[in-house]
């Protein structure tokens, strides 16, 4: 069984953390795996890709599967040289939710002491201890309920805020008030003093948040995007900073990666900028899971992450 392995950040070689933990993985199951790298690659059974070439599908008719090396897919299904008939799987989970948890968590944190008020008053030199508030009054509104986001909704709601979460179908979380559908987001939205987006980049969640939705959360509130840059319609989100309608707004992804030098995202004062780290992908967790569902291929078993084209995820 040959594995064609790409992503710009993988050697195209035997080396690196993802290659040995492939092989490994593939040799605790029997597999009899062979890695082989773009572009110098035979025929292979399965890709394991990220952000791969679309000249890599052309080259490889025979693939049986691909295989995303990270939780989203959409550049993946948006690659004009993917099969239209190639089963995708994603990776689900494997160690990321707990590092979405982490993010969320500091930025309800932040808030909710309000650390970075105590960082400006630092600066100005001024000694104001504020007001005491109780997690449970904590307004925190979660905006995808799959994998990552119900796992972070659960994870904040038994850490005592009061979580509210919103998904296209509905879903039933303990301690968590589900909101779905169309009708579903304007509740959400409108009782949260912190909004995080975990949601898939689809056809339906492009430009999900603009104008209209930003102006449906309290004065004040802020705004955590831990998916994908164009769900946020960033000209909308800079308005609300600037107006003040947003208080402040934590942002991991962006419409363009990285942003270019001009933009106002670097040195926006309301903005706190992480480089796409709010969940790394775990190479050694990854890889397990991608030969268990290979395994289960090869036995003529269905294998779970199987993605719905049509939805986007």
């Amino acid at each position: 069984m040959r594995l064609l392995v790409y992503s710009p950040e993988i050697p195209a070689d035997a080396a690196g953390a993802w290659p040995r933990a492939l092989t490994r993985a593939a040799a605790e199951r029997g597999l009899g795996a062979e890695l082989r790298f773009w572009p110098q690659a035979e025929p292979c059974d399965y890709a394991l890709v990220w952000r791969p070439p679309a000249e890599l599908f052309a080259a490889q008719p025979g693939l049986k599967a691909a295989f995303a090396l990270g939780a989203g897919v959409d550049a993946l299904l948006a690659d004009p040289g993917l099969p239209p008939g190639l089963p995708v799987y994603r990776v689900e989970d494997a160690g990321m939710a707990a590092q979405m948890a982490e993010y969320a968590l500091y930025a309800c944190l932040e808030k909710l002491r309000g650390f970075h008020e105590y960082r400006a008053a630092q600066a100005a030199g001024s000694w104001a201890p504020g007001p005491y508030r109780s997690r449970a009054g904590f307004k925190v509104a979660v905006l995808g309920l799959g994998a990552l986001g119900s796992a972070v909704a659960r994870e904040l709601a038994e850490y005592g805020f009061a979580v509210s979460g919103w998904s296209r179908r509905p879903k039933e979380l303990p301690g968590v008030r589900c909101h779905d559908g169309p009708d579903g987001l304007t509740p959400c939205l409108a009782r949260a003093e912190l909004v995080i987006v975990l949601l898939p980049l689809s056809d339906e969640t492009r430009g999900l948040i603009g104008e209209r939705e930003l102006g449906m959360l309290p004065r004040g509130a802020w705004l955590v995007n831990l998916a994908r840059g164009p769900i946020v319609r960033e000209e909308a989100l800079l308005k609300a900073l600037d107006e003040g309608g947003l208080g402040r707004a934590y942002l991991d992804v962006f419409a363009e990666e990285p942003p270019p030098a001009a933009s106002p995202w670097w040195r926006h004062p309301k903005v706190a900028m992480t480089p796409h780290i709010a969940a790394i992908t775990p190479p050694d967790a990854a890889a397990a899971q991608i030969m268990d569902k290979i395994a289960a291929l090869r036995a003529g078993r269905p294998a779970s992450g199987l993605v719905d084209r049509g939805a986007g995820y």
